[in-house]
């Protein structure tokens, strides 16, 4: 399964995003400097953001009218967005239905995912009760529950430390290794141990998929001076 952008054009105000390239599944770094459009790319994709020319493409099907609730895809933020009231099996569990009627079948497949990212016994907890790892890792059971097929990932792990970061990433790696995910980072080393193709943003141009080791070993000026 492959998302094509065909001829894309995106008009923000005084800012242009461009984009004419497929990303084949499989998992996809997004690096550029800030305010270059990563972010902008994501709420394309997403479906917060229309673009002004072109389609937007998901196995060959026109995704570019479809609402964000109808697309294929799932989206793990920064900051986890998971609701302090409701326990940690519960903000699972909205991965597969919001108003949480969950049958016998439903709620045992919240526990299995729950084990498989190592949050085995922690269902009837709060988020406040559990560390900024377990935190993320209940974000991440979310999205596994959803089983979608292309993840949008906005450098949902910016806020951990280097160890518990790189363990999320490799996490994420096995759990999510029949997706197609396209993850924004601001950090080189992220993309260099999760993503072995990169997309770079650049004044508002999305450059087609390439290895992320060849790019940046010898990154181009832009690049260059951004990752200094």
């Amino acid at each position: 399964m492959a998302l094509e952008f065909q001829d894309i054009l995106l008009r923000q105000d005084d800012f242009t995003l461009t984009a004419d390239l497929t990303v084949p599944r499989g998992r996809h770094a997004v690096i550029g400097a800030s305010g270059s459009g990563k972010s902008t790319l994501l709420a394309l994709v997403a479906g917060f953001l229309t673009p002004t020319r072109g389609r937007l493409l998901w196995d060959g099907a026109d995704i570019t009218a479809l609402p964000p609730g109808k697309r294929p895809l799932s989206i793990l933020f920064q900051h986890n967005n998971l609701f302090p009231h409701l326990s940690v099996k519960q903000n699972v569990g909205m991965g597969l239905r919001p108003d949480l009627r969950l049958d016998r079948v439903q709620k045992a497949r919240v526990l299995e995912v729950l084990d498989q990212v190592g949050l085995t016994g922690t269902g009837d907890r709060r988020p406040d009760s559990l560390s900024g790892g377990q935190q993320s890792r209940v974000a991440l059971a979310r999205v596994l529950l959803r089983a979608r097929p292309l993840l949008l990932l906005d450098e949902p792990f910016a806020a951990l430390g280097p160890a518990l970061k790189a363990e999320m990433l490799a996490l994420l790696a096995q759990v999510a290794a029949d997706t197609t995910v396209l993850m924004v980072t601001h950090d080189p080393e992220d993309a260099r141990t999760f993503a072995p193709d990169t997309l770079l943003v650049e004044e508002g141009r999305v450059h087609p998929p390439c290895p992320t080791g060849p790019l940046l070993d010898d990154p181009p000026p832009g690049l260059r001076a951004y990752l200094g």
